[in-house]
């Protein structure tokens, strides 16, 4: 992986890939939910939508078919912390997928009934998330670990903010926020060092963002957020405070989240769904912000159930936190971990969004043998830190379920489970 940084400050990532015939570019913006006013909410996400919605020379239905006319594809995200524009395509193609992204991110219109009809398109994704339990349980976690902190905002932001939206404000958010100084374009494949001069051509004009990134630090809450909702099961959420994204103990923290519930061997997976059959999905999983983290258990069960899987997952939780793991645990989830990262890794669009996080959120980056080396590494000791650190914290907690009301054993919780 090499790096650039254009005279305007864009930095460019570029990891060539001759063995590929690919080659997947990103634009990476570091304005996610967690910076918007009160006012922006959902404004982040809502401009992902519009940046797709026709620009002075193409129209939406010509950006969809330049990228089908080549085979390729193009897509957005919007997160907590950044928004990601990217695309797909063989190598011959790269400076076309490179000219249309640069054409939606510098020229959209924002169009009046474009905005109106999109307005309604994100409503519809609202609904559709308030519609989903196992959805909407996450959002409410979110909520009750955060409390007021815009990390418990929903990135899709509110009907009411929605509605606020015009030409006008979408332009200052993107003024404000999408400069050179918050920019990263990562590219992937088989492309050389020349395409660098290529994306200055294209972004050596965009200037510096009008304005800062302000959040605050977002303090911990062992609180409860709770749903009364029709539905065939209980859904339901303990959070922990997890680690931030640069902190050395994440190793140790993913390691800890797949023995825990990570995946189908895990500890909860196996005593919760085979070999009692409470639950068909549970899981746990550890999300890493730039300065708080959040591990996250959850399971989808029968209400009557509830209680009982609450109780497997909290005397499993403590029994993690006063004895540890074994070592073959620990060594299976090192070989899955590493598996899982190797594996990931052979596609272009991989190295690309790996390339493009780590440059835009940690500013440095590791290679894949350091990673899996690091990987190799961790002790004992070292979970034994983490689950103490993490598992013996009073958790928070969340439920959508018919009744709205927490099992009598969580009703009474005093103690922590760890």
């Amino acid at each position: 992986m090499k790096k650039f940084v254009l005279d305007n400050g864009v930095r460019v990532v570029l990891e060539p890939n001759s063995h590929v015939r690919s080659v997947s570019l990103g634009i990476w913006v570091n304005v996610g939910s967690r910076y918007e006013t009160q006012e922006e909410k959902g404004m982040a996400h809502f401009i992902e939508h519009m940046i797709f919605k026709g620009t002075k020379k193409r129209s939406a239905k010509d950006i969809a078919e330049a990228f089908d006319a080549v085979g390729g594809y193009v897509n957005a995200m919007t997160s907590k912390e950044y928004t990601s524009y990217y695309a797909k395509v063989l190598d011959t193609h790269a400076e076309t997928a490179l000219d249309i992204l640069a054409d939606m991110f510098f020229n959209s219109v924002f169009d009046e009934e474009e905005i109106r009809k999109e307005k309604q398109v994100v409503l519809e994704e609202i609904y559709m998330y308030e519609d989903a339990p196992d959805d909407l349980v996450h959002e409410l976690l979110s909520v009750s670990s955060f409390g007021s902190h815009p990390l418990a905002d929903p990135i899709l932001g509110t009907e009411k903010t929605l509605n606020s939206f015009t030409k006008q404000n979408l332009m200052k958010f993107m003024k404000k926020y999408y400069g050179a100084d918050r920019v990263v374009i990562s590219v992937s494949g088989n492309i050389d060092e020349t395409f660098v001069e290529t994306i200055n051509k294209y972004f050596n004009g965009l200037p510096k963002s009008e304005g800062s990134l302000k959040s605050g630090y977002p303090y911990f809450k062992s609180e409860e957020a709770i749903k009364e909702k029709e539905t065939e099961q209980a859904h339901f959420c303990l959070g922990f405070e997890g680690y931030e994204l640069a902190d050395e103990k994440m190793y140790a923290a993913v390691l800890l989240n797949n023995i825990l519930g990570g995946n189908m061997s895990s500890r909860l997976f196996q005593e919760v769904r085979e070999e009692r059959g409470l639950a068909y999905s549970i899981f746990s999983y550890h999300e890493a912000f730039k300065d708080t983290g959040l591990l996250t258990v959850y399971t989808g069960t029968q209400e009557k159930y509830l209680e009982e899987v609450y109780n497997i997952i909290a005397a499993t939780i403590q029994d993690i936190s006063e004895n540890g793991i074994l070592e073959k645990e620990l060594r299976n989830a090192k070989e899955q971990l590493k598996g899982s990262l190797l594996l990931s890794m052979e596609s272009s669009s991989s190295f690309m969004s790996r390339n493009g996080k780590n440059e835009l959120l940690l500013g440095e980056h590791k290679t894949i043998e350091e990673v899996v080396n690091r990987i190799e590494e961790v002790t004992m000791g070292e979970i034994e830190t983490v689950s103490k650190e993490l598992l013996s914290q009073q958790p928070s907690i969340s439920l959508v379920s018919t009744s709205g009301s927490l099992p009598l054993s969580l009703r009474n919780r005093s103690q922590k489970l760890g």
